[in-house]
């Protein structure tokens, strides 16, 4: 009898996890057909022509980083066979990582707003509010079934314009985009400095196919091609540069885009593959940059001081 219930309850959760994979991929039938703008979430989140003054702007390197993750379920199977209580305590355990970093900007992907396989709440404003971020944005690339997520930005600074945008369908993997924040800085971190504006994405690309990451990467081209900012583009590419096929190598040679030690076999994100990157533009460079190995998703996080260069 012991035995047959066992199997009764490990049969009842496949079939919950069918459900809701199930019902992802209607979802994902229902949205993103057409590259479109979402709206961006958060609080105090500026929109273009929001004027922040210059005492607002960052000053100094920049401490930025990159995190996936993977809808507050940390490295558990599915988030729909958690309880909303681990959902939660996840969640907040993750904002004290975050805080204990003293990041001035986090990139998210896989961020939850509320979602019913995730506990009905908004994880980015409690990673926000937890970790100590005044503003934040939220763009739901996905945002159908009661399922509501995408990219994040966390920021100690006001944006001066936010920007999200979904990319076309792929069907039948989720809908995915990007989310930008621009910011002012002062490089140097002498206000009588001039300053500078820089760019700064979180995107997530497709997991199951390169010819839709590639796909991807020209259509984030496409939509900032008019941009001439300093590009930081944090996120979860799902590529490995020592794949035959990688969608970071390619970007790297046809836009002069810069990543860290692209080679490096010890800085694996998940597992030894390397699927998350902080990519910057030439004028930009790497002070420091790091793996963080504390568990907060079945991702690594990825950590890095940027400067601008002399």
């Amino acid at each position: 009898m012991r035995r047959w219930k066992h199997r009764a309850v490990s049969t009842g959760w496949i079939a919950v996890v069918f459900v809701g994979v199930m019902l992802l991929v209607f979802g994902t039938c229902l949205t993103g057909f057409a590259a479109s703008i979402e709206p961006v979430n958060g609080s105090l989140a500026q929109t273009s022509g929001t004027v922040v003054p210059e005492r607002d702007y960052f000053k100094g390197p920049l401490k930025v980083i990159t995190l996936n993750v993977a809808h507050g379920r940390k490295k558990a199977f599915n988030q729909i066979l958690l309880s909303w209580n681990t959902i939660h305590k996840n969640v907040q355990e993750t904002g004290y990582v975050l805080k204990a970093t003293a990041a001035d900007i986090v990139a998210l992907q896989e961020a939850d707003g509320p979602s019913w396989w995730s506990g009905h709440f908004d994880h980015v404003a409690l990673l926000a509010k937890v970790a100590g971020f005044p503003w934040y944005a939220r763009a739901g690339h996905m945002d159908t079934w009661s399922l509501h997520y995408g990219t994040a930005l966390l920021a100690r600074r006001p944006y001066q314009e936010t920007m999200a945008h979904r990319f076309k369908a792929s069907w039948p993997t989720p809908a995915k985009g990007f989310l930008m924040g621009r910011f002012g800085w002062y490089p140097r971190g002498q206000i009588t400095q001039k300053p500078t504006f820089v760019d700064v994405i979180s995107v997530h690309l497709d997991f199951s196919r390169q010819s839709v990451r590639a796909r991807q990467i020209e259509e984030m081209r496409t939509v900032l091609a008019g941009r001439k900012n300093p590009l930081i583009i944090l996120g979860d590419f799902n590529s490995d540069w020592l794949a035959e096929d990688s969608v970071v190598r390619e970007m790297s040679r046809q836009s002069g885009l810069q990543v860290y030690r692209p080679e490096a076999t010890d800085l694996g994100t998940y597992g030894s593959k390397r699927l998350d990157w902080i990519v910057i533009s030439a004028d930009l460079e790497f002070i420091s940059y790091a793996v963080l190995t504390d568990e907060m998703s079945d991702h690594l996080g990825v950590i890095a001081e940027i400067g601008l260069k002399p």
